[in-house]
């Protein structure tokens, strides 16, 4: 799975678009915050809310150490960068997009959480 798959299912999640911030890196947002960070194109991972803190975010890291790592910056807060081509199963980079999604649009105030359709 490359960037561009994983960008496209990002953006096919309810209330989704794509920001670039900071020149080059492309992010995924609901509201106006990010729940990707896919990077450049050729960045080879994406940076996703892996737990609601850094232990749970830590279980990640200790299963795939060699593809999962610790976010600069934001890492404390649970969020991890997934190598993609690695170990981790393509379906289950997709679980952990989802999860950031969820963790995210939970975290935002109820007046700016996107319509869920049937």
């Amino acid at each position: 799975m490359g960037g561009d798959e994983l960008l496209e299912y990002c953006l096919g999640k309810p209330g989704a678009w794509q920001d670039e911030p900071w020149d080059g890196d492309v992010v995924a947002k609901v509201g106006d915050k990010i729940f990707a960070f896919l990077g450049s194109g050729d960045s080879g991972g994406v940076g996703l809310k892996c737990g609601a803190n850094r232990e749970e975010a830590d279980e990640l890291v200790d299963t795939y150490p060699a593809d999962v790592s610790k976010m600069a910056y934001i890492g404390r807060s649970g969020w991890n960068t997934v190598r993609l081509g690695g170990a981790v199963p393509d379906d289950e980079i997709l679980e952990l997009i989802d999860t950031s999604y969820e963790t995210i649009v939970g975290k935002l105030p109820k007046s700016k959480r996107p319509a869920v359709g049937n």
